[in-house]
């Protein structure tokens, strides 16, 4: 009798610890529709603004982890078709990216650092490099890295503007001016009159 005692005691105190901890875990839905279960308390909807779509965090989850783990650079010109082909697709297919683009001397010494050949553009999509443009090629890519075939961007994302590979050196501030104070010139001495001149020779 006191075993059955005991053990029904057991269960009811097993029975209360689990509804007290199941009354503690909140189910929580993120932007991207996955489901967690946590015991933390939601974050307040007032504490923080919501994120822009630009960040990685308002982007759908499968793109959100190839963004992260294969970021896409474009490098491109002025008055390059292949450059706004690729530039074309990748806006089409949805895919986030950063445009670097290669207008002056130190833009192409940048670019030559880099040690890709000269042919743009050039598309890297995490360590991976595909110079010049063919559209098959870069889809090949973007399908191996995780990039959604078809776009899932939310309708307000914009990429960043496209930037000088090279940036501009700010102009350095001119050092303030010192005026130095001039010393008085020494008084001439006085000129002496010409000698008078009795045979009225003229030079």
């Amino acid at each position: 009798m006191k075993a059955v005692h005991a053990l029904s005691t057991g269960a009811l105190i097993l029975c209360c610890a689990l509804t007290a901890q199941a009354q503690g875990v909140q189910r929580i839905v993120g932007p991207d529709g996955k489901v967690t279960y946590t015991d933390r308390a939601a974050p307040s909807s007032t504490s923080t603004p919501a994120a822009t779509p630009s960040e990685a965090g308002a982007l759908p989850y499968t793109l959100r982890q190839a963004v992260q783990r294969y970021p896409v650079t474009l490098y491109t010109s002025d008055k390059c078709n292949p450059c706004n082909s690729a530039r074309e697709l990748l806006q089409k297919r949805g895919v986030p990216f950063t445009e670097k683009t290669i207008t002056t001397a130190e833009d192409g010494q940048a670019f030559a650092a880099l040690g890709a050949d000269n042919a743009l553009p050039l598309t890297t999509i995490g360590t991976q490099r595909i110079s010049g443009f063919l559209a098959s090629d870069l889809n090949r890519y973007l399908d191996a890295a995780g990039y959604p075939a078809q776009s899932q961007l939310p309708r307000t994302y914009r990429n960043p503007a496209p930037q000088a590979l090279a940036p501009v050196a700010p102009p350095t501030p001119e050092a303030p001016r010192v005026d130095t104070p001039v010393a008085p010139a020494a008084p001439s001495a006085p000129v002496a009159a010409p000698p008078s001149n009795p045979a009225g020779i003229r030079f």
